[in-house]
């Protein structure tokens, strides 16, 4: 086969895995939110309150913290990855129909620990397999696409329940969720196509990127450990966006209009996923994230001071600029900072300290709201990201640093 052939067919291959990720994690994440938004009134229809709920996603998400951790290591040191994540696929929306059938939440448990299993070793393994099969300087659009994609089931996943609970009931939810699940397994596993690494290293990461001697990539160099020390800086301010939602109450925006404040930030971050991923192949990474930082500064500012509800609302609409600038760009910023060989590993620990980071700041937030109020721990977090944003700023680059 010639250059010119093993270029085309690995731009071919580039394409097909990009959208087949984008189209599996759109019909996944449709069924997931179908299930999600209904399961706490469903957990209250079964005589358990907000102690079990927490019980059971204080658990279901810890699970997935240390399956990423464990993926990430998995998946720099086997040579074939597709099955780790079309296994977690098929885990995760087999355990997710059950739902239909349970009588007790204990029962919840079990299911909801499998799902998010599943999705913590998929999870990783997917993110290296999309990172080895791009070429680096296009690896921000290639996140932002299927970012993009995963928030538009967010959107669609909910509108769907809406639509099914008042005909079939909640259990009716649950079993249709089986549809678009079933869906996803079937993109991964026609769609996806393996990504078979020579001599440790990805083909792609031998065709572009920044120059790095095998001793260099072995290890997570002092550019990875700052973004990260950066990072969960910023997630310690970064709760649950449950305490937005509680803050709107206080404001006088009802109950009933609070996934209508979810669908609000849904929007911005579908829209603009993509678009802030391209941008990321083209500027600084570390700038890009640094802006997605102030703007969380800024909504978690407006929400200290709760000017008005029209206020809220459009501060919720701004709140997606946040995701869309740091969840593709940040991942794509790792991969960058280290070699082909840890990329599993970097991406593992990354997901892993953030995820726990952020489960502290809830702890730290609905504390602090305790003892001083609501406004206070808003303006703290504003605080934080604003300082984490100046941080970012003074990342360079491999790139950067080698010119």
């Amino acid at each position: 086969m010639t250059g010119h052939d093993q270029h085309a067919t690995h731009c071919y291959g580039v394409s097909r895995n990009v959208y087949a990720f984008g189209v599996t994690s759109f019909f996944n994440d449709t069924a997931s939110e179908m299930a999600y938004w209904v399961l706490p009134a469903f957990i209250g229809s079964l005589g358990a309150g907000p102690a079990q709920l927490g019980i059971i996603e204080g658990i279901a998400e810890s699970v997935a913290s240390f399956a990423k951790l464990f993926s990430g290591y998995l998946s720099d040191r086997v040579r074939r990855r597709k099955p780790l994540v079309v296994g977690g696929y098929v885990v995760a929306n087999a355990a997710k129909p059950l739902l239909a059938l349970v009588s007790g939440w204990q029962q919840i448990l079990g299911i909801r620990f499998f799902d998010r299993f599943a999705k913590g070793v998929r999870g990783t393994a997917r993110d290296v397999m999309v990172a080895d099969s791009i070429d680096s300087k296009n690896i921000g659009s290639a996140y932002g696409l299927i970012q993009a994609m995963d928030s538009a089931g967010a959107i669609a996943g909910p509108l769907l329940a809406l639509g099914l609970i008042a005909h079939y009931g909640m259990r009716g939810v649950f079993a249709f969720a089986a549809v678009p699940g079933a869906l996803a397994i079937l993109v991964a596993w026609l769609g996806v196509r393996e990504v078979y690494r020579a001599g440790g290293a990805s083909a792609a990461s031998t065709t572009a990127g920044p120059v790095m001697d095998r001793e260099t990539s072995s290890h997570l160099p002092f550019g990875f450990y700052f973004v990260l020390v950066v990072v969960t800086l910023f997630s310690l301010g970064n709760s649950s966006d449950m305490f937005l939602v509680l803050r709107a109450g206080n404001i006088g925006i009802p109950a009933s209009q609070a996934p209508l404040l979810g669908l609000v930030f849904n929007l911005t971050f579908t829209l603009f996923s993509w678009p802030a991923g391209k941008l990321s192949d083209r500027f600084s990474r570390s700038t890009i994230a640094a802006a997605g930082y102030a703007v969380f500064a800024i909504v978690y500012l407006v929400f200290a001071v709760a000017p008005s509800r029209r206020a809220i609302w459009l501060t919720m609409a701004f709140y997606g600029f946040f995701y869309a600038l740091t969840n593709p760009v940040l991942k794509a910023l790792v991969v960058e900072t280290v070699g082909s060989e840890v990329r599993g590993r970097a991406l593992g620990i990354y997901f892993f300290v953030t995820s726990v980071t952020t489960l502290l700041a809830s702890i730290i937030t609905g504390a602090l709201w305790k003892i001083f109020g609501a406004a206070v721990p808003f303006y703290l977090s504003a605080a934080i990201a604003a300082v984490s944003a100046l941080a970012l700023l003074m990342h360079r680059t491999p790139q950067t640093a080698v010119d």
